[in-house]
């Protein structure tokens, strides 16, 4: 193990020692934080809200930014919301799976207020601070969803139960949760040739059935001694199965019939936890995180002429086990002048484990093992990273905050192939934050990033459902980039409020599609940069005469470019989001229980491309939907929604090419799924 993660296992685990062996004594509940806007359940009377989560949604011109899971271990503070002044030491179990389990009738107050009065290292901008009661009493909401469409039966088991409360220094939440997923299209495909005449029709059908169960605690601890802890954990089992049947009507040749199935049994686990206390001049806290996942997976594709020739049959299937560890220490204090300092050791350690196997079959025979180089390896990842950020108040309305730090890492991989590197990586960002006037805040914010692994580029894959695979490539090297953000947060009182922040990113190493042998696969290329605007507006509509009425527009919109490793022309970067957007128009009709809503989503992302083809997924028009809703349904809130009233379709083309994207193409597949109206009717309350 390499020094830096020596040195954090050690302080962090002294710390979390200290944390089992102490006892609880009495707390109150914090002060407002000063210079905050306050909401309370008050404001939110209209939407009856049962949870933090739904209160916290309704703020206007606010989008949670929740800590990603996928982020490069814990780092500095990348969300905006608190809770009792506390971000949430978790990931997966982060704060929307947090504030989902807080009952609103817990809620003293929400605070919203600039993120240098916390003291945290990377938070900037606007932030939530969720205070809670914790008076003993334990309150609970239900939520139970169930939902129809077409080509499927309906699912009745959509269940939410949450329950929390406290007493005294201890606080504690719980969240039982059965999400099933379901989706279903069908339509035709057309395979042309590289001219455009018709090779093959196909009647296809597309199934997927999903069944998510959820267990999520947390228990907090604030003494009167000042010392802070929380522990939190989160369990799932998730089993998709996906199925497609086609029906292959060749121009020349037999009626032919195509199934694909699929199928996931995924196991996960996360648990995480901190303790904070005085020590010196100022605080000491341990973070650490334990994530991990089984998913056995199997794949099979049979294909046959109906006259019984021609007939064939593969099966890919694959044992991945995936696991995360993180141990992280932070000291940090503070002047009375507002200025601040923070050091923190992390170290981490994050692996990937996958046997697979691909077998095949011609004629009706037994099935007969393939080759399939690099697909049975494991890849470890050992990570130190150490950082100083100063906090400090420029003048009554300017604040800034400087950190500067590096990463040291050790890859390595064992199994097929075989491969250790080390690698030294820079790291920090310079933020300004200006409140210009009470309702205008300004922030930017400078940044060296250094990406998160994506362990599944290294191993060897096969996709028996789109007929390809990817090579794996043990030489990929994490991204690095400059990134670049200005964000403006604009209170218009009682019109509402936005926020809006654009960016530039300059990337460095970039993951993206690369030639690998005869194949292709992931792989770094030298340069690329993307730069996007995300915004979300409320919009409310009282003083128009449109009473109890709002309008919310939210979405994010993204250019980029890289050059092709193949081609060398310049194209966006491989499979990239280009935009996404979310318009709602809803009403709580003054004076009732009743309130209604409209709304549309539309989304469009690149192609991407590989060695012998480019392809890309569409979605037309967009998801229209509708919906009506009472608030005191015998004492429950009740909704019934149809979903996709525009009659979206689900696209996709495909182009293939001769030996490579340097040739002709010689067949293109073009398809367009209709997946019909879905209506959903929940019930949901509080105890």
């Amino acid at each position: 193990m390499i020094p830096f993660t020596r040195l954090a296992a050690s302080a962090c685990f002294s710390l979390a020692t200290s944390f089992i062996a102490l006892s609880a004594v009495a707390d109150m509940a914090p002060e407002t934080t000063p210079g905050a806007t306050i909401y309370t359940m008050d404001d939110f009377s209209q939407y009856a809200p049962r949870t933090a989560l739904e209160m916290v949604s309704r703020i206007p011109g606010f989008s949670i930014q929740g800590d990603d899971d996928g982020s490069r271990g814990f780092g500095q503070a990348s969300g905006n919301v608190l809770i009792n002044g506390q971000r949430v030491s978790g990931k997966s179990n982060g704060a929307t799976e947090s504030l989902d389990r807080i009952s609103a009738s817990s809620v003293v107050r929400l605070e919203l207020v600039d993120a240098s009065a916390f003291e945290i290292a990377g938070l900037s901008g606007h932030v939530v601070n969720v205070i809670t009661n914790g008076d003993g009493a334990v309150s609970g909401t239900w939520r139970w969803r169930a939902r129809f469409r077409d080509n499927l039966p309906p699912f009745y088991n959509g269940l939410n139960l949450t329950l929390s409360g406290g007493q005294g220094d201890i606080s504690w939440s719980f969240k039982a949760e059965s999400s099933p997923e379901r989706g279903a299209s069908n339509g035709p495909e057309f395979v042309t040739d590289g001219v455009g005449n018709l090779i093959q029709r196909r009647e296809e059908d597309f199934t997927y059935a999903a069944e998510y169960v959820s267990v999520s605690g947390s228990v907090g601890w604030t003494p009167a001694s000042g010392a802070i802890g929380n522990l939190n954990a989160k369990t799932t089992l998730f089993q998709p199965d996906r199925k497609e049947t086609s029906k292959l009507f060749p121009v020349n040749g037999p009626e032919g019939r195509r199934l694909y199935e699929g199928a996931e049994d995924e196991v996960f686990v996360e648990v995480g936890g901190d303790y904070e206390f005085g020590f010196g001049p100022g605080r000491l806290k341990a973070i650490g995180l334990v994530r991990r996942e089984d998913s056995p997976i199997i794949d099979r594709v049979f294909r046959g002429n109906v006259d019984g020739t021609d007939i064939s049959e593969s099966l890919f299937t694959r044992d991945i086990e995936e696991g995360e560890y993180i141990l992280r220490t932070e000291y940090g204090f503070a002047f009375e002048n507002g200025n601040d300092w923070q050091f923190a050791l992390e170290g981490a350690f994050n692996y990937l484990d996958q046997q697979s196997s691909l077998a095949s079959s011609e004629g009706g025979g037994p099935l007969e093992l393939q080759t399939l180089p690099n697909a049975n390896s494991r890849v470890e990842e050992q990570r130190g990273e150490v950082s100083v950020t100063h906090g400090r108040r420029l003048s009554p309305s300017v604040t800034g905050q400087v950190s500067i730090g590096a990463e040291i890492s050790e890859l390595s991989q064992s199994g097929d192939a075989s491969n250790v590197r080390t690698f030294t990586r820079p790291k920090g960002f310079a933020s300004l934050s200006w409140q210009v006037d009470p309702s205008l805040k300004l922030v930017t914010r400078l940044e060296r990033e250094v990406g998160q692994l994506d362990f599944f580029d290294f191993v060897s894959s096969v996709n028996l459902s789109a007929g390809n695979g990817e090579n794996g490539n043990p030489e990929i090297v994490p991204e690095q980039s400059w990134r670049l953000s200005a964000q403006a947060e604009k209170n218009y009182g009682g019109w509402g409020a936005a926020t809006l922040e654009v960016f530039y990113s300059d990337i460095e190493d970039i993951v993206d599609r690369v030639p690998i042998g005869t194949g292709d696969g992931p792989g770094n290329l030298d340069s690329a940069w993307r730069v996007g605007a995300e915004w979300d507006a409320t919009l409310k509509l009282d003083k128009v005469g449109f009473a109890g009425a709002e309008l919310s527009f939210e979405g994010e919109y993204f250019e980029s470019e890289v050059s092709d490793p193949l081609t060398g022309e310049v194209r966006p970067i491989n499979d990239s989001s280009k935009y996404w957007m979310l318009a709602e128009m809803r009403q709580d009709v003054p004076r009732t229980d009743w309130s209604w809503g409209v709304g549309f989503e539309r989304w469009e992302r690149n192609p991407y491309y590989r060695l012998s083809e480019t392809g890309q997924e569409g979605a037309r028009p967009g998801f229209g939907f509708a919906y009506v809703e009472h608030k005191d349904l015998w004492g429950m809130t009740g909704q019934a929604m149809i979903g996709n009233v525009a009659n979206q379709n689900d696209t996709f083309r495909r182009q293939l090419y001769d030996t490579n994207r340097l040739g002709n193409v010689v067949r293109v597949e073009d398809r367009a799924r209709d997946f019909g109206p879905i209506f959903t009717v929940q019930l949901e309350g509080k105890f």
